[in-house]
């Protein structure tokens, strides 16, 4: 008996994360985890340049810790506008990306968690909507859809199938149009 609930423990301990608020101590792991899940052309992307030189919205940048604390998962959102109303009205919008977990790591429900937490905090915080960039099979389970982007465009080249957008409040995106831009507060330039 005490060999089964040890391996009980064992499987459960295994399985074990827990998602927490992104400190500054994550940087270097984040990064790294970023650039081993992303590959060497993450910077290059569309949406890295609604990223670049910016800090995430308040509040939401997570991360997902092993029982010991090690970073095994990210996502951030980022402050954008997405295009303008019918008015001519910048919609404030969100941002998310990257999502990534660390490949040992795969198939413990890590990405899921971190997206739900994200999107309960984005929608907690008042938040319109949420767009992104990714594979339409895996975010249409949390809501994300194409239709809801369709007028919309990223800074540069992207897949159209793959521009989804989340509304936190019904109606948020109806009649957006236009090219999204970064709206978040740039990284505090230090002199030397």
């Amino acid at each position: 008996m005490a060999a089964v609930l040890n391996s009980v423990r064992a499987f459960f301990a295994q399985n074990a994360f827990t998602i927490d608020t992104e400190n500054p101590g994550d940087v270097v792991a984040r990064e790294n985890l970023l650039d081993q899940v992303m590959g060497p052309n993450r910077r290059r992307k569309s949406s890295e340049t609604l990223r670049r030189g910016r800090i995430p919205a308040e509040g939401l940048a997570l991360v997902a810790r092993d029982p010991d604390g090690h970073v095994i998962g990210t996502v951030r959102l980022w402050n954008v506008e997405a295009g303008v109303s019918r008015e001519g009205v910048p919609v404030d919008a969100l941002m998310l990306g990257p999502l990534a977990v660390d490949a040992a790591c795969e198939g413990r429900g890590i990405g899921g968690a971190l997206m739900r937490a994200a999107i309960g905090e984005a929608k907690t915080r008042g938040h319109g909507a949420i767009l992104l960039v990714g594979d339409a099979p895996y975010y249409e389970r949390f809501g994300f859809f194409a239709a809801k982007a369709q007028h919309l465009v990223m800074p540069g080249p992207f897949e159209r199938n793959r521009f989804l957008a989340l509304e936190l409040k019904d109606g948020w995106l109806e009649g957006a149009a236009g090219i999204m831009v970064a709206s978040g507060c740039a990284f505090a330039r230090t002199a030397r």
